[in-house]
């Protein structure tokens, strides 16, 4: 399986206060549609999985709302490609496949997040690395 395409269709993110007080910051992903899309390249002997997303962020209570939603497009075997389709009919997906699928979304989403964040001077989303100075011990000298 190969992630042959990302695309974001729509990126918004709207401030809905000014006051920010104690803020729970929640993330969210919802696949709206699996589809099979057709290939004009006859040579190719995978078929492809066209995955439509959304990914929010909302800082509660009603402070931010970040919505970014696009598509994945993956090149699967013919056999994965009809067992992801069959369970879709279910809304569900292969465990493999799904783990993939939310990976690649987390990834790109969350850095355009971020992205958007740091633009509009706002808490992160996700806690960033940082570095604390050590306390000093006293040694047993």
């Amino acid at each position: 399986m190969k992630i042959i395409g990302f695309n974001f269709d729509k990126i918004n993110i709207e401030k809905l206060s000014s006051k920010a007080g104690k803020l729970e910051v929640k993330t969210n992903i919802d696949i709206s549609e699996i589809k099979e899309v057709k290939s004009e390249n006859t040579l190719m002997k995978e078929d492809f999985i066209g995955v439509q997303f959304a990914f929010n962020v909302n800082y509660e209570p009603d402070f931010v709302r970040i919505n970014l939603s696009g598509n994945v497009l993956f090149a699967v075997d013919s056999k994965l490609s009809k067992d992801i389709l069959k369970q879709w009919k279910d809304k569900k997906m292969p465990e493999d496949f799904r783990i993939l699928l939310f990976n690649v979304i987390l990834r790109k989403a969350n850095l355009k997040a971020l992205q958007l964040e740091e633009e509009m001077n706002l808490p992160l989303h996700v806690p960033m690395p940082s570095l604390k100075k050590q306390e000093n011990k006293p040694s047993d000298r």
